[in-house]
């Protein structure tokens, strides 16, 4: 049976390209976002609002309501997938290329790099655009690590290497274009002050790079929630091992709230374990009486985010 796994790109036959956002299946579905259209001769990527009309003006069937999530989402029929676009065999075929164009090349400079570190590639793999070969000359590297180990070990691969001097820390420049492309909704000094201790972000080459895990076990929650509305609370992290985790996950100390989950990737490895957040996001209700806090209920996250006020 085909896996399915975030990170993956799905095509269709009508030249859409959507990025699958949770392992699994619902009622046959893959749950994904609409990511590329194929116009004229090339990959256009689109913004969440062009890809919500597109897919109401002219392909509502993609469109779908997941009642496990109780949300909006894009979904495709497996029946509907001509392609099925994975990061690790997109990495071993670009490493493998004869002739590489700049980007590219840059990515398999940086993966020569990654094994000086003593650094594994074949549990890493590319998605973005790399993965469907859309990049331009301004393109970042998305790396996907395959599992927690393996993914802690190439950011502290990546430390090194940034101490060595042979990758840079994202200029002033480079995080002000990250800060826009993110749109949170955090002041740009607390979006850098808490970046900037993640170390899943370097200059290669001038080049973007930033670095996502993939856990080969994600931790799974089987029970309906129902949503309760907006919500802001301060809390300690009691455990933070799934920090990275798509989606990342927050145990905290609060009489109500159990835990914090996010779909982001704004707030992905957002705080560690002891220190205190503020978190604003939608309240959801489980059947069994448990209660959570979601950020990044929709794509763009308005009005939710998690904070780091005060260090362990």
């Amino acid at each position: 049976m085909i896996k399915y796994q975030a990170k993956d790109f799905i095509q269709t036959r009508e030249g859409l390209v959507f990025a699958v956002v949770e392992e699994g299946l619902e009622q046959g579905n893959v749950l994904c976002f609409l990511r590329y259209q194929w116009q004229g001769e090339v990959w256009k990527k689109l913004a969440t609002g062009v890809a919500n009309q597109l897919l109401a003006e002219q392909y509502p069937h993609y469109l779908f309501y997941s009642t496990v999530k109780s949300a909006h989402l894009h979904a495709v029929p497996v029946a509907d997938i001509t392609i099925h676009h994975q990061p690790k065999k997109r990495l071993q075929q670009i490493l493998s290329k004869h002739e590489p164009d700049k980007v590219e090349q840059d990515l398999i400079d940086l993966c020569q790099l990654f094994l000086t570190q003593g650094l594994s590639l074949d549990n890493l793999g590319i998605t973005g655009s790399l993965l469907i070969a859309a990049q331009n000359p301004q393109s970042d590297i998305d790396i996907v690590a395959y599992g927690r180990d393996n993914f802690h070990k190439l950011r502290v691969g990546l430390m090194d290497l940034l101490d060595a001097g042979k990758l840079e820390h994202l200029d002033e420049e480079a995080w002000h274009v990250s800060y826009q492309r993110r749109q949170c909704d955090l002041s740009y000094a607390d979006y850098v002050w808490h970046e900037q201790r993640k170390y899943n972000k370097a200059l290669a080459n001038q080049r973007k790079i930033d670095l996502n895990l993939l856990a080969e076990e994600p931790v799974a929650d089987s029970a309906i929630y129902e949503k309760k509305g907006a919500i802001k609370i301060r809390a300690r992290v009691t455990d933070a091992q799934y920090a990275f985790d798509y989606p990342a996950k927050f145990i905290i100390d609060h009489p109500d709230i159990a835990e914090v989950l996010c779909y982001t990737a704004t707030y992905t490895g957002q705080a560690v374990a002891g220190e205190v957040i503020e978190v604003a996001g939608q309240l959801e209700h489980s059947c069994t009486g448990r209660q959570r806090i979601i950020v990044g209920s929709t794509r763009e996250a308005r009005g939710e985010y998690i904070k780091v006020v005060a260090v362990a």
